[in-house]
């Protein structure tokens, strides 16, 4: 039997999340709900802890749908009949997603009411453009973005980590290069972070882990999520 690495339980863990993105329409509500968030609060004046809060609160409600769903698969593999205690399983692994997605309203409401009823002229305003913050963000939309493309996309060759129709290697390494490049503004070292970045693509592409398309592909999500959040957000 083949030892467990520590990349097939990475590949494992990021199948189960695109399985469940491809297989569970709440799973995909909540998907896009977590990407609009997270754009919107990049107009927001978040101090560390609200953004902490924010990401924590997202975090729970796709966290208790997974578990919810995980459930629901191993009772209906157990039996297909009915059984009063395999329904109180599911009500209660769904009453756990109903709290985690009541406690994220609270919390939005919480975080985003004050603000925009200061500015009831407006329908977004930014204050604060913390590179930390914006550093941050940028990679998450690009992580998400590569999850959200492998699951549409997804061809069947490969694994889910090791494979798809996106290289998220190519993708975040770009993406830091941009953001290196943007925070840096100095010619050596943005020639030298693309170099790296386009190592990186090279290798998946040297290991056969990608094509040459998948590469470029992931490179121009990259480019465009450091573009996009450093020049044109920022």
């Amino acid at each position: 039997m083949k030892k467990k690495t520590i990349i097939d339980s990475f590949n494992y863990a990021v199948s189960g999340i695109i399985i469940a993105l491809k297989t569970e329409k709440n799973m995909r509500i909540h998907y896009i709900i977590a990407i609009l968030v997270i754009a919107l609060s990049l107009f927001f004046d978040f101090s560390r802890a609200e953004f902490l809060l924010l990401l924590f609160a997202i975090s729970l409600v796709v966290v208790a749908e997974m578990v919810n769903t995980a459930l629901e698969r191993v009772i209906d593999l157990i039996t297909e009949d009915y059984h009063p205690l395999a329904r109180l399983v599911k009500d209660v692994a769904a009453g756990a997603v109903l709290i985690a997605a009541i406690n994220s309203i609270v919390v939005g409401y919480l975080l985003f009411f004050d603000r925009l009823s200061s500015y009831t002229d407006l329908l977004l305003f930014k204050i604060r453009r913390s590179d930390i913050h914006l550093t941050f963000v940028a990679l998450l939309f690009v992580i998400l973005l590569t999850i959200g493309l492998k699951a549409k996309f997804y061809r069947g060759r490969g694994t889910h980590f090791q494979g798809g129709t996106v290289s998220g290697h190519a993708a975040v390494s770009f993406c830091i290069a941009t953001i290196i490049a943007f925070l840096a503004q100095n010619i050596l070292v943005t020639t030298l972070t693309y170099g790296l970045a386009i190592l990186v693509g090279e290798s998946r592409i040297e290991g056969k882990i990608h094509t040459f398309l998948e590469v470029l592909l992931g490179a121009a999500l990259g480019i465009l999520v450091g573009v996009l959040v450093f020049q044109i957000i920022g």
